[in-house]
């Protein structure tokens, strides 16, 4: 059995996604700040059939993630897949003139270097599998820098274009995907509910395409 190392779980998209992918057969492996809150989302997900367990980790604390993610694989098994979609924090949404060096340092440190951490952790076992998946999930200012969200702006830009990287580095045998949300996820339209999203993550993993997917009309 495999697993899914979700980093960033909560109720949402990192519950749906765990549901989605222990349908198939994964193991869930639950990573976020507050230890409370992810063994009480591991015991929701166990009483619906998938197994699961949380462990507490800051993105922002690169030992703590390491430590996370090396648990995660001892308990539940071999991380097939990594899915990587903190939320961001409120200081790296503000517009870009009220925007200073540490938010932007801040903002970098959450979404690119704790996914390269992340990431450099999982990829030997994925590596020893002969298989696996790195699923990037963003927000709009990803595809389309926003004056309005300056910190994630200029974050997820460089988070994408390590993905992309990744991605042709890896290919075939892992993929590396990046699956762009426009919207708020949960907020009333059935395009950026938390199930419709964690479908097509699933989709990014069974049929390993390109690197960008934007939610959007078809």
């Amino acid at each position: 059995m495999t697993t899914i190392a979700i980093i960033g779980a909560g109720p949402g998209l990192g519950a749906a996604a765990a549901r989605r992918f222990g349908r198939e057969g994964f193991s869930a492996a639950l990573i976020s700040r507050t230890q409370d809150n992810v063994d009480r989302l591991a015991a929701e997900l166990g009483d619906g059939g998938v197994r699961a367990r949380g462990y507490a980790a800051d993105v922002q604390d690169r030992e703590r993630v390491v430590e996370a993610l090396k648990a995660a694989a001892d308990d539940l098994g071999p991380i097939e897949v990594l899915q990587y979609s903190p939320a961001p924090r409120r200081e790296f949404l503000r517009p870009v003139l009220d925007t200073g060096v540490d938010d932007f340092a801040a903002a970098v440190e959450f979404s690119l270097h704790g996914s390269v951490t992340a990431v450099q952790q999982v990829l030997p076992g994925m590596t020893e599998l002969g298989k696996g998946t790195i699923l990037l999930v963003n927000g709009g200012s990803a595809a389309t820098p926003n004056g309005n969200v300056a910190g994630t702006s200029v974050a997820f830009a460089g988070e994408s274009a390590y993905g992309t990287m990744l991605h042709d580095a890896l290919a075939p045998r892992i993929h590396v995907g990046q699956l762009v949300v426009p919207g708020t996820i949960g907020g009333g339209d059935p395009m950026f509910a938390s199930d419709a999203l964690a479908e097509k993550l699933w989709t990014m993993h069974v049929q390993r395409g390109n690197f960008r997917v934007t939610v959007g009309p078809a």
